[in-house]
């Protein structure tokens, strides 16, 4: 990406490269990879430079928008600072309620990150469980019984999906629960 400096403020921006007209001169978009850097800075072109030490994963926070600054010759593309999630739950207020007569006041209004993450274990146990729903079918219709190692697989997930979801509760804060790592037992 490319900035347009001019009197030493950003004037545009290049996301690609584009056929431009400088002093009443059209340049082709090749200026952008065959110039060095110091032919287009001296027609007021600068390579933005990405500053993301303020970017943090979407998931668990809202960054701002990106910033544009030019400063002693260097044109950078910056965020602000990142505000975390809630963790909790929003849910309708009576003000909602007489706004939008559907939304009962004390219902969910956005899942906070806690809700989140615990539908994703469950989801993802749900999807290690699903794959031996077969055996206790066949079993309850009068067939084989559920073989011990299945059986004993299944009460694992149910157990890692509830020891993960306790320490989701169990989070202080939205860095801790960034850092949380799954893991899951091992299929039969």
């Amino acid at each position: 990406m490319w900035a347009k400096v001019e009197s030493g403020s950003i004037t545009k921006l290049y996301p690609f490269p584009k056929k431009l007209t400088i002093d009443n001169i059209q340049y082709d978009k090749n200026i952008f990879s065959m110039w060095t850097t110091a032919e287009l800075e001296a027609k007021g072109i600068y390579q933005v430079v990405q500053d993301n030490s303020n970017l943090k994963d979407k998931e668990f926070y809202t960054n701002t928008d990106i910033t544009y600054t030019f400063s002693s010759g260097t044109v950078t593309a910056a965020y602000g600072s990142a505000t975390a999630r809630s963790m909790t739950d929003t849910l309708f207020t009576a003000e909602d309620e007489a706004a939008i007569p559907s939304q009962v006041e004390g219902t969910v209004k956005t899942l906070g990150l806690k809700t989140e993450m615990k539908k994703k274990v469950n989801n993802i146990a749900g999807g290690h469980l699903s794959k031996y729903d077969w055996y206790i079918l066949r079993a309850a219709s009068g067939g084989t019984a559920i073989p011990s190692s299945i059986s004993t697989y299944q009460a694992a997930v149910r157990t890692k999906a509830n020891t993960h979801c306790t320490t989701i509760d169990n989070a202080s804060n939205v860095d801790a629960l960034a850092v949380l790592v799954f893991d899951w037992p091992a299929q039969p």
